[in-house]
């Protein structure tokens, strides 16, 4: 530490000009630090706002590579997409997770065949879009999720998004054993280049509430998640979790939610040192949008300074529903 003081050391003198305080400034945001979550849905020329969400939607294949062009000429690297299944098409056993003809693989079919490697697409894993009861794998008797026979899904569920040309399989399941799993079956069938973004630390939260209506699971949940997504309450237990995985073969890691959880943001890249991404969930934007309705805030001053936040705590990127808003602003 600096042995000066008061007055020899004066921290307000390199905060006095805007040029002075760009010099000094220790942590930057760009588009590049970006991937935009997507919503599809059935249809053509389809566009359905989502009450939960103020400004977001979900996409017909056709609109969503329209998005896509959107993202790619404001310098965002990549899509996470999640499809909305239609009650028809969900089942106990999910079943559609391994049609290859299902959203998620049409969605990101058609993406790749407009954009080819100008954009990343990173595809959710996990089999509450699909099932009947809406939790994130196959239940028994008691509603209780069976790890083992979910990992068999999964398993499945992943080497279809890849062979459809998912640059990024992310698993949000948080079974045990997946992201080995996973990774043997992409090396035995040819898609070593396919990397993994493990949902490492994914807390059994209260803030994923609208996104569950984007994806049509809220009104069929049977239950809680609470059995197999984390206890907000433990911290070490998050390491374990990310230590795991990476032994296992995930290419980076992911906390969700996001703001809530900088702490472990912080202590996941302090301990690992590897591409660590924060999720700033639907219950997150939606309250910047609550606060911008209101009046309480500014959505651009927002939207900036929770990006940076996430930067700071050492997040190599952010999955944000703001995502084009603040590629935009920052390209300003």
């Amino acid at each position: 530490m600096s042995s000066a003081s008061f007055p020899a050391l004066r921290l307000r003198r390199s905060r006095r000009t805007a040029w002075s305080r760009a010099m000094v400034r220790e942590n930057h945001v760009t588009p590049a630090n970006l991937i935009w979550p997507l919503f599809v849905c059935d249809g053509q020329q389809q566009q359905e706002a989502i009450s939960s969400l103020p400004g977001v939607s979900r996409w017909s294949v056709d609109l969503i590579v329209e998005r896509a062009r959107e993202a790619v000429a404001e310098g965002i690297p990549c899509l996470a997409l999640f499809p909305y299944t239609q009650s028809e098409r969900r089942s106990m056993m999910a079943e559609e997770a391994l049609n290859a003809d299902n959203l998620m693989c049409r969605a990101t079919m058609a993406i790749k065949d407009a954009l080819g490697d100008d954009i990343g697409l990173l595809t959710d894993v996990a089999l509450d879009p699909y099932t009947s009861h809406g939790q994130d794998g196959i239940i028994d008797d008691s509603g209780y999720v069976l790890n083992d026979e979910t990992v068999e899904q999964l398993v499945g569920q992943a080497l279809n998004q890849a062979r459809a040309g998912a640059d990024i399989i992310a698993p949000s399941d948080m079974m045990d054993g997946r992201i080995g799993a996973i990774r043997d079956v992409l090396e035995d069938e040819g898609f070593s280049h396919v990397q993994i973004m493990s949902y490492a630390v994914k807390y059994a939260s209260a803030f994923y509430g609208p996104f569950r209506d984007a994806v049509g699971s809220r009104g069929l949940l049977k239950g809680d998640k609470k059995s197999y997504q984390m206890d907000p309450a433990n911290a070490e237990e998050a390491l374990r979790e990310v230590e795991q995985d990476l032994l296992e073969g995930a290419d980076s890691v992911m906390v969700k939610p996001g703001l809530p959880y900088l702490d472990m943001v912080r202590a996941v890249k302090d301990a690992f040192a590897v591409p660590t991404y924060a999720y700033q969930v639907s219950g997150e934007y939606a309250m910047i949008e609550a606060a911008v309705a209101a009046g309480a805030g500014d959505r651009d001053a927002l939207v900036l300074e929770t990006l940076l936040a996430f930067r700071r705590a050492g997040a190599s990127g952010v999955l944000t529903y703001h995502a084009l808003h603040a590629a935009r602003l920052l390209n300003q």
